[in-house]
């Protein structure tokens, strides 16, 4: 702890602070570079994808704002204070968020991101207890931290970054696993080119052994279960929210498979969870299935277009009476069947990397508070650096050293 040292944020590189353009010039979004904002942001994950983008033009027109890759970006506005990601391209944020450029010659870009993901409980003390909460870019750059000399820091984000590096490939990994499920889905009940296709008789318009339904006669939603957040005891169970699991409980409500769609707030997402699970009220479940593939429902409900069917008026909401009435094919139980043994070993190994993700997330997030603040020393360790911490490495040593 000898080499640990008392800086402010902005010894660490260039504090920017984000804007937003204007709604007025359309033509400064596009799809070339994102924009981040808060709601973009998720806790724990380093980087982030967004949901709008800038044009050329549109970046060309904030640069003083615009953010290279491996900028900091922290939220300092709002209930969400706090939340951290990372670049992985030239960016811009909004207004909510200040960014740290970090100095690269001086310090390591991704030991100052593990770093600023420790800064919510400082920035809540900043931000006072205003109903707003809100740290503006001065006071932000003048936040005290504690931090090693450079090579240091490096150990401590090549620790860190493996764990992270691992998460992001199995993520890549659960996506790719999904789309092929999803396209097996496509081909067999979408463009009808399901084994045997060509010698099944086709009558009154659709595949011999298939039957002329409604939704509802398909499959039966109901609504998930109210469960406060202070009524929350941490346990085994995935707590489903409309677009992710939220958290985990001690009880649960529906035996596996649980499948669910966005009730209320965000529609059109639907989840599989193939453990026992709470459905929570914003959320639609699959209560009943009639003797059909579980697979077989998940899929074509993915592929309804459930968000077209808001029946809200300021809250998006989905009202399963107006879906009951669909009309629809059902494809005959033994071709189910075949489609279920072909899916069913593909999501076991999406299952199995989001189970080790999780591992994997809580490992460092035990590890993290340890290595930041210098309790757990890496003095002593020979660090093998992972691959997304040497693109540009001997660029910056080499800088760091004719500094």
């Amino acid at each position: 702890m000898n080499s640990w040292k008392t800086h402010i944020v902005a010894d660490l590189g260039k504090v920017v602070t984000g804007r937003t353009p204007p709604i007025a010039k359309p033509e400064h979004f596009g799809e070339d570079f994102p924009f981040v904002t808060p709601s973009d942001i998720q806790f724990g994950n380093k980087f982030t994808s967004t949901d709008r983008f800038l044009s050329e033009q549109g970046f060309g027109a904030l640069r003083n704002i615009q953010l290279p890759r491996k900028t900091v970006c922290v939220v300092c506005i709002g209930a969400t204070i706090g939340k951290v990601c990372a670049t992985d391209r030239p960016s811009v944020s909004n207004q909510q968020i200040n960014s740290i450029v970090v100095d690269a010659q001086r310090h390591d870009p991704d030991f100052v991101f593990y770093l600023s993901s420790m800064l919510r409980p400082t920035l809540e003390v900043y931000a006072g207890g205003s109903a707003t909460p809100i740290v503006n870019k001065s006071a932000f750059s003048k936040i005290k931290i504690l931090i090693p000399e450079r090579q240091t820091q490096r150990k401590i984000a090549a620790i860190l970054t493996a764990y992270d590096d691992l998460i992001e490939t199995n993520k890549r990994r659960i996506t790719l696993l999904e789309k092929i499920a999803e396209e097996i889905f496509r081909e067999w009940f979408v463009r009808l080119r399901f084994p045997d296709h060509k010698n099944t008789k086709i009558t009154k318009g659709m595949p011999e052994g298939w039957e002329r339904k409604r939704f509802g006669e398909f499959c039966m939603l109901k609504r998930g279960y109210d469960l406060p957040n202070d009524l929350v005891e941490e346990g085994p169970y995935p707590v489903v929210a409309s677009t992710s699991v939220k958290t985990f409980h001690k009880q649960y409500k529906v035996e596996p498979p649980v499948i669910t769609t966005g009730r209320s707030g965000s529609l059109g997402d639907v989840l599989m969870t193939h453990t026992r699970a709470w459905p929570l009220n914003t959320v639609l479940y699959v209560k009943k299935f009639f003797g059909n593939s579980p697979f077989l429902v998940f899929y074509t409900l993915k592929n309804m277009g459930l968000e077209n069917f808001n029946s809200g008026a300021g809250v998006p909401t989905l009202n399963r009476n107006h879906v009951n009435g669909i009309p629809m094919v059902v494809p005959d139980k033994n071709l189910q069947q075949r489609f279920a043994g072909i899916v069913d070993p593909i999501h076991k190994q999406a299952e199995n990397f989001r189970q080790e993700n999780i591992n994997l997330t809580k490992t460092r997030d035990l590890l993290l508070p340890r290595l930041i603040s210098g309790k757990l020393s890496v003095a002593d360790l020979d660090i093998q650096f992972p691959p997304s911490m040497c693109e540009g490495t001997k660029q910056q040593d080499r800088g760091h050293a004719s500094g």
